[in-house]
């Protein structure tokens, strides 16, 4: 499971003209999930996006998590990120999960997160989605679990 997981201080997600998820500061979680990923790996992935320090303390150094700051998450599906892009010109994506233990495990690792989180929006998943943000910093990483 992969979650590419961006500060920002505002981040959208809009699908026929209507926002479905917004936060101000916080996380935006673009969210993969791969063929061998789990209930497990999903719940350890929750807890590495709540934990990792990507915002700044007194010092300016990057000390904070989402939760010491009073940030949200928004939490966008994004199987692309599953992609094999080492050869050729055209991605593959036979490492991508099937649609629908895909869509089980965004649906619970959204739950795990609003267990132990708020607030957490949401896209929709497998929707045509445009997604707003302003990274703050820029900070982005590429979490795995």
């Amino acid at each position: 499971m992969l979650a590419l997981i961006q500060r920002v201080t505002r981040a959208s997600v809009v699908v026929e003209d209507q926002t479905v998820g917004a936060i101000d500061l916080g996380i935006l979680v673009l969210l993969g999930i791969e063929k061998d990923d789990d209930v497990a790996r999903a719940e350890a992935l929750v807890k590495k996006v709540l934990n990792y320090r990507i915002f700044s303390d007194a010092q300016n150094k990057m000390n904070l998590n989402v939760g010491q700051v009073g940030g949200g998450v928004l939490v966008v599906s994004q199987f692309t990120l599953a992609a094999d892009t080492r050869k050729g010109l055209r991605p593959s994506f036979s490492s991508a999960a099937d649609p629908a233990t895909a869509e089980h495990l965004y649906h619970h690792f959204v739950a795990a997160l609003r267990a132990a989180h708020e607030p957490v929006a949401t896209g929709i998943f497998a929707a045509d989605m445009q997604v707003s943000l302003t990274n703050d910093g820029p900070v982005t990483f590429m979490l795995s679990a």
